[in-house]
């Protein structure tokens, strides 16, 4: 089974009802949202501009799967960059009762081969606050390397944080054809 697919605009509902959900859950590792985020409507017009953004290339939004087909989560890849870096960022979070079942572990590893195999990008970087141990676990097992260590990276919670950076590179990475 999959463990992820694109976002649909009728996932609205259900991402709505997971972030409001899991608002305190993921507050510590998120940016600082304002109510209308855990609003459908505002999960609709997230996902109309993410799916815009995947039609261009630059990002690809997908949904987390639990075992029985419901959304568990979000896994995007983003800032999709080609020329002379042929990378991009990964960004995933799973909701409080779907956290320390693996699927994390699985939708990282599936992304990263999506974007090995069909986007054919040489690299993918992801970012964790420092304590945040059991992402790091999840990077570690899907292949990411730590390579370094960026003070005030992000404004998480709040304020701005220290991140660790991690990477996966493409060892079999070939020039894409014309």
């Amino acid at each position: 089974m999959d463990r992820t697919r694109l976002v649909a605009v009728g996932d609205a509902p259900e991402l709505a009802r997971l972030a409001s959900q899991n608002r305190d859950f993921l507050a510590p590792w998120e940016p600082e949202r304002s109510g209308d985020y855990f609003t459908v409507r505002r999960q609709h017009r997230l996902i109309e501009s993410a799916l815009e953004l995947a039609e261009a290339g630059t990002m690809l939004p997908h949904v987390i799967l639990d075992s029985d087909g419901g959304i568990a989560g979000r896994i995007t890849l983003s800032g999709i960059t080609r020329g002379a870096f042929y990378s991009c960022n990964a960004g995933y979070w799973v909701s409080a009762d779907a956290n320390g079942k693996g699927l994390a572990t699985e939708a990282v590893a599936e992304m990263r081969e999506i974007a090995f195999d069909d986007l054919g990008l040489h690299r993918v970087q992801a970012e964790t606050l420092p304590h945040n141990v059991a992402s790091q676990r999840v990077l570690a097992k899907t292949g990411f390397q730590r390579i370094g260590f960026a003070p005030e990276f992000l404004r998480i919670a709040g304020r701005w944080q220290d991140h660790v950076i991690y990477q996966v590179v493409n060892e079999d990475w070939r020039e894409p054809g014309p």
